[in-house]
């Protein structure tokens, strides 16, 4: 019965890890699908002269898209270059080990 409880707790461990990337790549398109609109409110009022001077695209001015910009292309590197540097392998091989780990260390009173 022990193994059976083991196992049942590192599903559960990799199911809220892969959850959690889940979570972060759903994010991340929900960012890029606002800043594509961002993108086609600045270029529509900054090359085509097009009247867009409501609230939130009023203040859509050349510097809040370079800072909008850099903060995007970071976050979209930070979340694809950690899924080619460390692939589902490494992240397999990495939560073994730290389930190892605390199993050896879990003491049996």
């Amino acid at each position: 019965m022990e193994p059976n409880c083991n196992k049942d707790h590192e599903n559960f461990e990799f199911e809220e890890f892969f959850s959690k990337k889940v979570i972060k790549l759903k994010s991340f398109y929900i960012h890029a699908f606002i800043y594509t609109i961002g993108l086609i409110a600045f270029v529509l009022k900054e090359y085509y002269g097009v009247p867009l001077n409501f609230f939130p695209i009023k203040y859509l001015n050349s510097v809040v898209m370079i800072i909008w910009t850099s903060v995007f292309l970071v976050s979209a590197i930070d979340l694809f270059a950690s899924y080619k540097i460390f692939n589902e392998e490494w992240e397999e091989r990495k939560m073994k080990s730290i389930l190892e780990k605390k199993v050896k260390k879990q003491k049996w009173e």
